[in-house]
């Protein structure tokens, strides 16, 4: 899924139009947002990303627009005290710190898009002088701090392989690249592997499940949910996904369902004791879900537990090195 912030810069850079771009670049105490969040900030009003809401995004809008005024950029230093959050209940006794760039634009439209596209590894950092520089990502652990105000690695996002194109995975799958994954379904029925399922978004895999298994994982985090038609079609997903490096690895069905088939691979020697215990089954934290959107709830909640657990909050979509201002 494309970073709407950075999707943004781009499109004003290929138009011309002049934005501000405003970071999160320290935190202490609590606050509404992270280090990193981001919101672009235009002229008329508008606003894509957030750094917050309530009163303090409407601070810092209200100075990213004299900085588009007066093309200076600035950095901001504010506390979330009672007299400044009282009336949008923003009282979170925080103390935030960032940086509004007004032009951002100006880095290029080819700079944001690569940003926004997170194909590869991109490193990228606001220096002392408020320029925006690319920068190498085996380096930006040993920039000086002297020379950054605020850095950034923007990584590619997790892969989930989904085993399945039925009604479960048709549910999973949007939801799924909202919470900024990629997104592959895998299926031997092309009735239902296609795009009047799936949005464009998503890549589909259609053919023999044999030929399907045999297929690589992508050079990144990747996680696996495993909902095809019946035990013995997830069986036979499973007894070639049990043993590819997926960092997670769930399967609906009850736990009957699973001793059944743990079973059986322990008897063919299928797979070890160790592999299956990685196999979560029945995925999905306990909501009482029933309908199948609220099934798609419950496996996407424990998805995203099991990403911040493995992966780290931090590099799910970025990891930032800060220097507060």
């Amino acid at each position: 899924m494309k970073n709407i912030v950075f999707q943004a810069l781009a499109d004003a850079a290929r138009a011309g139009e002049a934005v501000a771009l405003g970071i999160i670049t320290g935190v202490k105490g609590s606050s509404p947002q992270k280090v990193g969040a981001k919101a672009l900030f235009y002229r008329d009003g508008r606003i894509k990303g957030t750094l917050g809401g309530g009163c303090l995004e409407a601070e810092i809008q209200q100075r990213a627009i004299q900085s588009l005024r007066s093309g200076e950029p600035e950095t901001f230093d504010l506390l979330l005290d009672h007299d400044f959050g009282w009336d949008d209940g923003l009282i979170c006794g925080g103390k935030v710190f960032g940086v509004i760039l007004p032009n951002a634009q100006k880095a290029g439209a080819q700079f944001w898009n690569e940003l926004a596209q997170r194909e590869t590894t991109f490193a990228w950092g606001v220096k002392k002088d408020f320029s925006i520089a690319h920068a190498d990502p085996a380096l930006t652990s040993d920039l000086s701090p002297r020379t950054f105000l605020y850095e950034e690695i923007v990584t590619p996002p997790c892969a989930l392989w989904i085993a399945g194109a039925g009604h479960i995975a048709q549910a999973v799958a949007p939801l799924a690249l909202q919470l900024d994954f990629d997104v592959t379904v895998f299926d031997d029925r092309p009735a239902l592997a296609n795009r009047d399922f799936f949005p464009d978004e998503v890549s589909l895999q259609v053919g023999e499940w044999e030929k399907l298994c045999a297929l690589p994982l992508p050079d990144v985090p990747s996680f696996a949910l495993i909902v095809t038609r019946g035990h013995r079609h997830d069986a036979l997903v499973l007894k070639d996904w049990i043993h590819k490096p997926f960092l997670f690895l769930g399967m609906i069905g009850s736990s009957r369902k699973a001793r059944t088939i743990f079973e059986h691979f322990a008897e063919e020697k299928i797979a070890t004791v160790d592999e299956m215990a990685r196999v979560v089954c029945p995925v999905g934290i306990k909501i009482r879900s029933q309908s199948v959107p609220e099934i798609a709830v419950s496996i996407m909640a424990q998805f995203i537990e099991k990403r911040a657990e493995l992966v780290g909050e931090k590099q799910v979509s970025t990891a930032a090195k800060v220097e507060l201002v």
